[in-house]
């Protein structure tokens, strides 16, 4: 019944032009069916002919072959930090259960909110191949023929063990335009060195059937969000690689034209998630490099709308290691030369600082993606260049986020009025509106509960999206949107900014949202700059019971005494002062730092039936 329900919903959210494209779609994998009846490895030949002659240039790329100094890491960093020289070869891992994921036809495999077997999104990870590109590095640079001895053992593993179309590796076409990517880069070092053996035959033709179906089945209409941007990109960089101008218009076209799309012009990504807004960067100047090295011009509004994303990043970061992401974070990425756990957010204003002349990171950590990519006369060029200055902090209206600090830069307060997604389905919001976070001194005080898992254990999906697991108010216990799968939704809070007010010494910032109309939630945050103390002001339109709600980070203590609540997080401390005639509780919940963990931490709630709420906190 819930599975019918979800194709309800789903199918409400869909314009006619959409079901008539999705329908031609299934008559196109019943022709693809006979992969099924009768399985072929993908790089066993191009099974386009009008394909055949297409051959990759690895100085097509834009790979810095001459550059030096660089680290040799091996191995992967895998979600949920499962180990990845356990899981190395197990392409079918179920991860969150001994079980596997059957070898059928990827179109008839059932993979979404599959508690019997898994998360997918851990299993792609696995099969986004960012350790092919990883060893192909390794054995140009070092010229050890281990990692390429190993790479030939996992490609020949990998293509034997997934056949075209067959299995979870094939389910997705964004995952398939990844893998792709990885490939061509891996083959760049392989053929830069000069081999050409059955393993560059394998990687040419394996990439040629890749993008060819990434092509035919790229994402459209409610789906094409990220998704399309990332597979546009493996068509323009797979085009410059190949050369193949077909591929290479068609991506610019896309990336040019979903630029603003699905990007606000203060440059918040309409996702309105932190962790998809650098992915969608990394896509962009992943392909902006590469325009570059074939001589050609990256288009003017690409440059003007990296600025601004780059400007929106710097200001929800403390500093280039700790970000405040709202919204879903699987932790995606689509190229990674380096190994290992590595900070996404430095390594993305780092590639993104380049492209666009501007200095957004500190450089402390030269990304090795980055050292790979970039001559080091660039690199040490944007490293000259001045640091971005985030100031006392900086509003987007457009986009729906204000960043506050203090004089003294030591209090970062990152405040949520935005939408709750893109599109009809609106996939990576979660119902947070008017919810804020804080840190002080780079450590997250009242944090953002996090994402946790996409694809199983859909009760913990959603409990990471209820708006009383995040730091705002929930009427009576309801959720602020409509819920209508795992990344669905029905009816939508909608946020109105009604005024903000800067005079130097206070921010007052005053938004408003309708989610439980009647009833109207307004709630105002008034931050003394130079006292670092902040109040927020919540207002109902009429009488009714609410929970005000602050999620610590797992790092925090709180000791509640003397009518107020003192908060602990190591040397640092800060005071936390309740509304008058509240209930207190203070409970254990579930934080989620990074995809596929999560701890336990504490919430403090404040149970109120008066119209407003005042509460403030400050640093002692």
């Amino acid at each position: 019944m819930d599975k019918w329900k979800w194709y309800l919903n789903r199918l409400r959210a869909m314009s006619l032009a959409e079901v008539v494209w999705r329908i031609a779609q299934k008559w196109e994998e019943r022709r693809e069916r006979h992969f099924a009846q009768h399985p072929i490895s993908v790089s066993d030949h191009v099974f386009n002919p009008r394909l055949t002659h297409l051959t990759l240039d690895p100085h097509h790329l834009g790979i810095a072959f001459e550059s030096s100094r660089h680290t040799q890491n091996s191995t992967i960093h895998l979600l949920g930090d499962y180990d990845y020289e356990t899981y190395k070869t197990r392409w079918h891992a179920g991860f969150q259960t001994n079980n596997e994921w059957p070898k059928t036809f990827a179109y008839d495999l059932d993979y979404k909110q599959n508690d019997r077997i898994g998360d997918a999104r851990t299993n792609w990870e696995l099969n986004r191949h960012f350790q092919f590109a990883l060893l192909a590095k390794n054995f140009f640079f070092s010229r050890d023929e281990r990692y390429l001895g190993e790479l030939a053992i996992l490609v020949d593993d990998w293509t034997r063990e997934n056949p075209f179309l067959m299995g979870i590796s094939w389910t997705s076409v964004m995952e398939t335009a990844i893998r792709a990517i990885n490939w061509m880069y891996a083959l760049a070092f392989v053929k830069a060195f000069g081999n050409e053996d059955n393993l560059v035959r394998s990687l040419n033709t394996g990439i040629v059937n890749m993008l060819d179906h990434v092509e035919r089945h790229r994402s459209r209409y409610s789906s094409a969000n990220n998704h399309l941007i990332v597979e546009a990109a493996s068509l323009a960089i797979g085009g410059y690689a190949l050369g193949y101008a077909p591929w290479r218009e068609t991506g610019i076209a896309i990336m040019t034209e979903e630029l603003s799309r699905q990007n606000c012009e203060d440059g918040v990504n309409k996702e309105m998630s932190l962790h998809y807004q650098m992915f969608v960067m990394e896509a962009y100047a992943l392909t902006a490099h590469c325009i570059t090295a074939n001589g050609d011009i990256v288009p003017d509004s690409w440059i003007d709308y990296l600025q601004r994303m780059c400007t929106f990043v710097s200001h929800s970061s403390f500093d280039a290691t700790h970000a405040m992401a709202f919204g879903d974070d699987d932790e995606g990425k689509i190229l990674d030369l380096q190994g290992g756990a590595n900070n996404s957010t430095d390594h993305v204003q780092q590639l993104c600082s380049l492209i666009v002349g501007q200095r957004f990171s500190p450089f402390d950590h030269l990304s090795e993606t980055v050292r790979c990519l970039f001559a080091k006369q660039a690199i040490d060029h944007i490293q000259a260049l001045p640091l971005y200055n985030t100031g006392d902090g900086k509003s987007f209206p457009i986009g729906g986020y204000t960043f506050m600090r203090s004089h003294d830069q030591r209090m970062l307060i990152g405040i949520d009025h935005a939408p709750l997604g893109f599109g009809a389905i609106a996939a990576h919001g979660h119902a947070d509106a008017l919810s804020f976070q804080l840190m002080i001194d780079g450590q997250s005080i009242f944090a953002d509960p996090g994402t946790y898992i996409y694809h199983c254990d859909i009760a913990s999906r959603n409990a990471f999206r209820q708006t009383l697991h995040h730091n705002t108010v929930a009427v009576e216990g309801r959720d602020q949107s409509e819920m209508l799968g795992a990344f669905i939704w029905g009816r939508k809070a909608h946020c109105r900014l009604i005024n903000q007010q800067d005079d130097g010494q206070h921010w007052t910032l005053t938004a408003e949202h309708d989610g439980y109309a009647p009833i109207i939630h307004c709630r105002t945050f008034d931050f003394n700059k130079q006292e670092r103390r902040l109040t927020i002001i919540d207002k109902m339109s009429r009488e009714c019971h609410y929970t005000v709600t602050f999620v610590l980070s797992k790092e925090c203590t709180v000791d509640n005494s003397d009518g107020c609540l003192l908060i602990r997080h190591g040397r640092i401390s800060c005071q936390l002062q309740p509304p008058s005639d509240t209930t207190i509780s203070i409970d254990t919940v579930e934080l989620s730092e990074h995809y596929g963990t999560k701890a336990p931490t504490t919430a403090i709630r404040f149970h109120c039936h008066h119209p407003q709420a005042i509460t403030t906190i400050a640093i002692l």
